[in-house]
């Protein structure tokens, strides 16, 4: 499957007051392309052998931040891209199905590159360790029915989303992915403190600015359909 098949129809629809919204729902998209491009290159830096050929850094060892943080953050990324697939075929709304999107193809995007890194690196793209790890927090996540990491939504949540339809969907996922973007951004951040790798680094800076502007974004639509953030117990 395509990302020009999963595209909405009617992006390029002309009504009044839709123009504004597009441009702030698209430009995630525009900087995941960005990001591809300015990170091709350097790319073969990061695995430790130059374009020519030479040497230039050591492989990051499997237990490294760097290793750690790649795996993670695709599966993270995953996810957010599973959730939004759901969400764009239970509804009609055009902005919901606009910013999924953009999450499917930012994310899928910086997912294949995490993963392209783990193989130029040698490494396995799997690992038994436990989920972020590599951050040293001095505790870890308590996973459950699904939810690996801080954010990740449950298997039970996402069998939810996908008995609702509408505004109901619209609203379930937003807030799910308000909680998916806010442990993104807290792993992104932890790995920037801690990165030896300024390729990588820079991608995980471009998560954290892009996140958290799609965090302000998505608390603007719910107030919109008069709800709020926070997932309801289940």
């Amino acid at each position: 499957m395509t990302a020009d098949a999963d595209r909405p129809d009617d992006l390029d629809g002309t009504e009044e007051g839709a123009a504004p919204r597009r441009r702030r729902l698209w430009w995630p998209a525009a900087l995941a392309a960005a990001v591809a491009l300015a990170l091709g290159v350097p790319a073969l830096v990061a695995s430790g052998t130059s374009a020519s050929g030479s040497s230039t850094l050591s492989v990051p060892a499997d237990d490294s931040p760097e290793a750690g943080f790649a795996r993670d953050m695709a599966t993270h990324h995953q996810q957010a891209v599973d959730l939004s697939f759901v969400v764009r075929d239970r509804t009609a709304d055009e902005p919901t199905r606009t910013l999924a999107f953009d999450i499917i193809n930012t994310q899928a995007n910086q997912r294949g590159m995490m993963m392209g890194w783990l193989d130029q690196w040698g490494l396995s793209q799997h690992s038994t360790a436990t989920p972020m790890a590599w951050m040293k927090m001095g505790h870890e996540y308590q996973a459950h029915d699904g939810s690996l990491m801080p954010g990740m939504a449950t298997n039970t949540q996402i069998a939810k989303l996908r008995t609702l339809s509408g505004r109901d969907a619209e609203v379930f996922y937003l807030q799910l992915m308000i909680e998916h973007h806010k442990g993104g951004v807290e792993m992104a951040q932890g790995y920037v403190d801690k990165a030896r790798n300024d390729t990588e680094k820079r991608l995980a800076q471009s998560m954290v600015v892009a996140q958290t502007s799609e965090l302000q974004l998505m608390t603007d639509m719910l107030k919109e359909r008069g709800a709020e953030p926070g997932v309801p117990a289940s």
